[in-house]
């Protein structure tokens, strides 16, 4: 096949009609004609989205990334878990050793991992993009072309919001933040692009956001495709990253009042997060049966009785010390085992281990398979927001109290808080990290508050899986920052690395 010097963001579009995807890198003489087919009717643009969220759970075909910890953007979700200290594992394998938790990937400018979530997030832009370019010339009816834009505009906000804060220094509200971010590519024909400033990105994913506003789609399918109400929750996500305390209040709240996705009661919780159908998924990627990936999907790389490798032997940890804070009376502390034993943690086969504070978290849906549904969102998440948002505004009482009916319905026996400043902000942040533990935030979460990585203090942490460098990580260290991948610099020569 011929080959192009193209930027990676540059050839995303995938032939989702015929179910297969482009070679990164790769244009063929047939790229027009697919282009054409796809941009025939809005049925055949809406495959084409389809195809958008079928990626984000595959893993790619790629023959380089053709692996197993990488099932799309859960596998990068993963991966950020195991950049800090909350989730770890007994023995070096998979995510704590091949890039992630050892803190090498992000910063070898040739290593796979730095290219892999380069490439994935913008393969969704590219693939966005292609959609907005020519949605507004196809045949059909403005409610039908609506929908499409709204999606395609949320998928381009939603991953600029995570090639930010991956590549781009922390957002600062007390800067003018002009650090380099990423390249702002907006349209598909887009190539070679400088990078744009952090503050000019975040400004671009609002106004994506602001366009999903205006439309005001609410209807979809189902959760695995995006709606005005994810795109509040990503602009909440997006505030409280920017400190911008008040747009965070504002979305989250909007996602808590509406009441359309109430939180889990204390026996849907324990039923192995892995079904969007539960009542606060908001967003999930959900794979069909016949989609299932034995090995590679996300919940073959973290599900307790998933039949893999990486599960039998290697069973996921919580910080154990993150688990003592966890009351005795709330429904979380049945999510960890602190002794596991056959009695009170059976096990599918022999030979699958057992290891002191091993999660039960997430299940497979089904014995034997690997199948299960993404969380993406989650309405605990707006709660834990807005309660964050209030108590950095100092609006104290309002966050004892949004924090108290969150917390109130996960333990039957909690108490409003009393707590003030730093330490209901400390409060708050435990109830986050314990909640969304393996869900991809604590990366982001420790880089966005300025805090540094302290593994050492994790009583136990295995310092071997990851190596005596990776045990502390500190606050605004280089390391917070990717390095842009090789390929890109290599196919871009506006492109200026990082640090």
């Amino acid at each position: 096949m011929k080959k192009r010097n193209l930027t990676i963001y540059g050839t995303a579009l995938l032939l989702l009609l015929s179910g297969c995807s482009k070679d990164y890198l790769e244009t063929t003489p047939t790229d027009k004609v697919s282009q054409e087919v796809v941009f025939s009717s809005v049925a055949n643009a809406n495959t084409a989205l389809n195809g958008i969220y079928r990626f984000m759970f595959e893993r790619t075909n790629v023959v380089d990334w053709n692996v197993q910890n990488k099932p799309g953007v859960g596998g990068i979700m993963l991966g950020l878990d195991f950049m800090g200290e909350d989730l770890g594992i007994s023995a070096a394998n998979w995510y704590t050793s091949t890039g992630e938790g050892n803190w090498v990937g992000g910063r070898t400018d040739n290593h796979k991992l730095t290219e892999y979530y380069y490439r994935t997030f913008y393969k969704i832009i590219g693939d966005a993009n292609g959609i907005l370019d020519q949605v507004d010339g196809l045949t059909g009816s403005d409610e039908d072309k609506n929908k499409l834009k709204s999606q395609a505009l949320i998928l381009r906000a939603y991953a600029y919001s995570n090639l930010v804060q991956l590549y781009g220094k922390r957002y600062d509200k007390n800067t003018d933040n002009s650090q380099l971010g990423v390249p702002l590519v907006l349209k598909f024909s887009d190539n070679a692009l400088p990078r744009a400033t952090v503050k000019e990105v975040y400004d671009a994913i609002i106004k994506d956001l602001d366009d999903v506003f205006a439309l005001d789609i609410a209807s979809r399918l189902n959760k695995s495709q995006a709606n005005v109400q994810i795109a509040w929750g990503i602009r909440a996500r997006v505030a409280l990253t920017m400190q911008d305390y008040a747009n965070a209040i504002t979305y989250a709240k909007k996602v808590v009042d509406s009441k359309t996705f109430p939180l889990m009661n204390q026996n849907d919780y324990v039923k192995g997060f892995n079904d969007a159908t539960l009542s606060e998924f908001m967003w999930a990627s959900m794979p069909s049966t016949d989609q299932m990936d034995a090995f590679g999907s996300y919940f073959a790389q973290i599900a307790y009785n998933a039949n893999t490798s990486f599960m039998r032997a290697n069973p996921k940890r919580i910080n154990s010390a993150l688990y003592d804070k966890i009351s005795d009376t709330d429904v979380r502390k049945k999510m960890w085992e602190p002794a596991p034993t056959a009695a009170n943690f059976p096990l599918p086969l022999a030979s699958f281990v057992r290891e002191p504070y091993m999660s039960r978290k997430f299940s497979v849906k089904a014995a034997g398979g690997a199948l299960g549904d993404v969380p993406l969102m989650r309405t605990s998440e707006m709660y834990l927001i807005l309660a964050e948002a209030y108590a950095s505004s100092n609006q104290t009482a309002l966050a004892q109290d949004i924090l108290f009916e969150y917390a109130k319905v996960r333990d039957t026996e909690a108490v409003k808080s009393t707590n003030t400043g730093n330490a209901l902000l400390e409060e708050i942040w435990v109830h986050r990290r314990t909640e969304l533990w393996g869900e991809g935030f604590r990366y982001y979460d420790l880089k966005r508050l300025n805090k540094g990585l302290d593994r050492t203090v994790v009583p136990n942490y295995v310092q071997s899986t990851v190596g005596l460098s990776a045990m502390e990580v500190p606050a605004g260290d280089n390391r917070w920052q990717f390095l842009i991948p090789l390929a890109e610099i290599n196919a871009n020569k506006e492109i200026i690395q990082n640090d």
